[in-house]
């Protein structure tokens, strides 16, 4: 563990030049980040999502930017190796300037990169931010803090128009500067489509086999989600001994290749 180096945006290009999957797991606190950093995950991701699985809220939009520096703190004092993703929680980024005084109070809380929700509406915010020097990783597809607006939890891009709409707006939010891209909940066809015209790398989620990598919210992997565990998702601890088994055996599936397999993405 202490020869390994830190993964960075180039490091997840490289990997995607190579054809090699990257891996990226929800972290939330010191003492997971230490685990997943050891089964060799790439990415952990400090995603909003805290607020269903840890604070118990019906969707992400109660969290707040105290709620997120917090967690980002935790994850920042024990990771040494793997990217920080921090998402920018709900109307955090309305505006150009609350983008980027917002995004700059992560990157001050350990973030390495954070993560802006939405098409060609968040392009200005994603270029003023690179612009300043606090890399973006962009959220195409469901949308979690659009929820409402979306009528639910929902597959995306399934009519022609929709998935010209995210194409057109997976590449402007690369000519725009962002440095990695999440497609959540869409066709493994759209995403392939996506992945292959992006030279940034995806990571899916409920989005087929053909991203560049794969992300689960932590707690989904180890099947202790409250409520009902999303389809795309896998309980990686029913075949493993342990956390730390679970947590390897996400990192090799998806690897090799084997995650996610069909019953996990859209058509």
């Amino acid at each position: 563990m202490a020869d390994r180096d830190a993964v960075t945006s180039a490091s997840l290009l490289r990997l995607k030049e190579r054809g090699e999957k990257i891996t990226c797991v929800t972290s939330y606190d010191a003492s997971f980040t230490c685990l997943l950093e050891q089964a060799g995950v790439e990415v952990l991701l400090v995603g909003d999502s805290l607020g269903m699985v840890v604070q118990g809220h019906d969707s992400t939009l109660p969290v707040r930017m105290a709620d997120m520096i917090y967690h980002a703190s935790c994850v920042a004092r024990a990771g040494q190796f793997a990217l920080r993703i921090v998402d920018m929680p709900f109307m955090s980024y309305s505006s150009v300037d609350r983008a980027l005084g917002n995004a700059a109070r992560l990157m001050r809380a350990g973030a390495h990169m954070v993560k802006l929700e939405g098409g060609r509406g968040i392009a200005d915010s994603v270029r003023a931010l690179t612009e300043h020097g606090i890399p973006v990783c962009a959220h195409l597809g469901l949308t979690p803090q659009s929820v409402h607006q979306l009528g639910g939890y929902r597959v995306q891009g399934r009519d022609a128009e929709s998935a010209q709409r995210l194409l057109e707006d997976a590449r402007l939010l690369e000519k725009s500067g962002a440095s990695v891209l999440v497609l959540e909940c869409i066709p493994a066809d759209l995403a392939r489509q996506v992945s292959q015209c992006l030279r940034i790398p995806s990571i899916g989620i409920g989005a087929g086999p053909d991203c560049d990598g794969q992300v689960l919210v932590l707690y989904d992997l180890l099947g202790i989600t409250p409520g009902k565990r999303p389809s795309f998702s896998r309980n990686f601890l029913e075949d493993s001994d342990d956390i730390p088994g679970a947590l390897r055996a996400f990192v090799e599936a998806v690897k090799a290749g084997r995650f996610p397999a069909p019953q996990h993405s859209f058509s």
